[in-house]
């Protein structure tokens, strides 16, 4: 197997921070429940000095390794999520805890709806089957 170079591994760098960045923006919320916006984002950064356009945000979710992003964006970034910034600065940073509780939360309440979707759909069904069907939705968390 080819060592990889340089640009595929900026390219392979950028995709997973762009993979990571729509983690966090999918899981992390406002005060009010809502998604932050690329505004809320911006105006923050800017706060703290930081100049963060539309075009390199753009780069930066698009997963364009064209566009080398500076690590106090990419910190600052970290810093307005309130995640170690090695989770955003290394490739293999780990998921930082808060967010993995988020994300089971997340998988969690799926798994309730999906259930109580079962149970009304399938109302005829014996009690045993609705509960060999929860069984599998409750394994399906080790996947």
């Amino acid at each position: 197997m080819a060592a990889e170079s340089a640009a595929q591994r900026n390219l392979r760098e950028s995709q997973i921070l762009a993979r990571k960045i729509d983690l966090l923006l999918d899981v992390v919320q406002t005060s009010e429940g809502k998604p932050f916006e690329f505004h809320d984002i911006q105006s923050a950064l800017a706060e703290k000095g930081i100049k963060l356009s539309r075009t390199r945000w753009h780069h930066m979710k698009s997963g364009d390794a064209t566009v080398r992003q500076p690590a106090e964006v990419i910190t600052g970034l970290a810093e307005f999520f309130q995640i170690n910034p090695s989770y955003l600065l290394e490739a293999d940073g780990e998921v930082p805890e808060r967010i993995q509780s988020e994300l089971e939360l997340l998988a969690a309440m799926r798994r309730a709806k999906v259930r109580e979707f079962a149970t009304r759909t399938l109302s005829e069904v014996d009690s045993q089957t609705l509960d060999a069907i929860a069984a599998l939705l409750d394994d399906s968390t080790k996947y």
